[in-house]
């Protein structure tokens, strides 16, 4: 039998990055529902984020923080090979690598930004200049640091995140799946996400809510949704890495079915 035979879903990344997942999840016997809780959309022009920044090899990294920021950022690179770039995680490493970039810096074990800062490129930045491709609101974490270490730091938002507008008949659908019990675990893999989830639901929705697992990946956005009044059981990914994911759900259902 299938590790997740019997397990319900909810994936709540945005569109594009939901589907990947979903298909991981189905590999492993479970069922799917998709409800993205945020949208992406692209920010200002291209030309003239180009013009802004100027000549990119005068910048000594170029950070992607997401396949996002690769999404809608990689033509800023028009083509130059032997720029330095880093990555966030491994599948940003994968955008840009699929559309033809080498990545010179990433992360070793989790995949965010305190892990990326404790690569030896990134430890002594004093006089060099740092550009951070990446989404609009994000968290702030990373550009402030860079700059406390002494970098020159430029940040070009290529997107930002919208939280999304289900209508009530999705909503009203979603909660039919609840109440039959063919959801069991939520994931969330950002505080955006997650936030964006508990806004948007019904009543009745909030408290199904509480009675499924969600799935997080790591203690930062597990006490975030504490902080945000969430007590249903939570389950830790060791990041928001799909294979992660699936992973902490396999583990998961192979403790409660003592297998």
């Amino acid at each position: 039998m299938p590790a997740l035979q019997g397990v319900g879903v909810l994936v709540t990344r945005p569109e594009q990055q939901a589907m990947p997942l979903c298909r991981l999840l189905e590999m492993q016997g479970a069922s799917t529902l998709r409800l993205p809780a945020v949208e992406i959309k692209a920010v200002g022009n291209r030309r003239d984020t180009a013009a802004q920044l100027g000549a990119l090899e005068e910048f000594d990294v170029i950070i992607f923080t997401s396949t996002n920021a690769v999404r809608f950022g990689v033509s800023l690179l028009d083509q130059k090979r032997d720029l330095t770039l880093a990555a966030m995680g491994p599948a940003t490493a994968r955008a840009l690598n699929l559309a033809g970039y080498r990545v010179a810096v990433q992360p070793q074990e989790t995949f965010d930004s305190e892990s990326l800062l404790l690569h030896p490129r990134l430890e002594h930045l004093a006089g060099r200049r740092i550009l951070i491709i990446k989404g609009a609101n994000g968290r702030p974490f990373l550009e402030q640091e860079l700059a406390h270490r002494g970098a020159q730091v430029v940040a070009a938002d290529v997107y930002q995140r919208v939280p999304a507008t289900p209508s009530h008949a999705l909503l009203e659908a979603l909660l039919d799946s609840f109440t039959a019990g063919a959801v069991q675990v939520i994931t969330a893999t950002s505080l955006e996400i997650a936030s964006n989830l508990l806004e948007l639901a019904t009543p009745e929705l909030r408290d199904e809510f509480e009675r499924v697992h969600w799935l997080v990946p790591g203690e930062r956005i597990a006490a975030g949704l504490r902080e945000r009044g969430l007590s249903a059981p939570l389950l830790q990914a060791e990041s928001a890495e799909d294979h992660d994911l699936v992973a902490a759900l396999v583990r998961w259902r192979s403790s409660v079915s003592g297998a």
